[in-house]
């Protein structure tokens, strides 16, 4: 009786260890985060259909740690013209007029502990897919990946199918080549590429 107990104790106990660990994993509690925001504003229109670079409203995202969320102007540059009297860019038009921000909800998000730069991944040819993934199918902005040290620690292990040229790190079509691996050891080579995997490399 007493070993059909610790065994039954044992079962218990390693389910009670896989459920925290794997429902309290940001794969299970964050991926696939989809706020509602102030405005339905559709990536899939913008950055898909009509073929707009990330970098038109993200302006930073090339030389600062943050990508920078766009300011109702970047908005207006275009809707002064298009679409001026539509009801879904009343909010828009609010913003601009009262010169307050649009109270954007943020999706991607680290821990406040650790530490992340955008600049750094896209100038050494991160495409953007490879942390948002494929942001102009999306009508709605959702997390995709768990963002999670680990799920961190992997690609800097092992960085080589997450690069590309340079003038494709926005291209959300981009598909690796054949001799993607290749390219990648060249690519390593060219933008001095060796991410770090101490704990300083993110927790500083």
């Amino acid at each position: 009786m007493p070993l059909i107990a610790g065994g039954v104790g044992i079962f218990v106990l390693a389910g009670v260890v896989f459920g925290v660990t794997y429902f309290g994993s940001p794969k299970f509690t964050d991926v696939g985060y989809r706020p509602i925001q102030p405005i339905a504003y559709s990536h899939k229109l913008h950055a898909g259909d009509l073929g707009m670079d990330c970098r038109y409203c993200h302006t930073a995202v090339e030389v600062s740690a943050k990508a920078t969320v766009p300011p109702t102007q970047t908005c207006m540059n275009c809707h002064v013209i298009c679409m001026p009297e539509s009801e879904k860019l009343l909010p828009v038009r609010d913003s601009w007029a009262k010169k307050e921000a649009l109270e954007w909800v943020r999706v991607h998000k680290i821990p406040d502990y650790a530490v992340f730069d955008h600049s750094a991944h896209i100038n050494r040819g991160v495409g953007c897919t490879s942390c948002h993934g494929r942001i102009d199918q999306m009508e709605v902005v959702m997390q995709v990946q768990p963002l999670s040290m680990g799920w961190c620690l992997n690609c800097h292990r092992n960085p080589d199918m997450h690069l590309r040229p340079l003038d494709q790190v926005t291209n959300m079509e981009w598909i690796a080549p054949d001799d993607q691996l290749l390219l990648a050891e060249q690519f390593k080579l060219e933008r001095n590429i060796n991410p770090p995997t101490d704990c300083t490399g993110c927790h500083r």
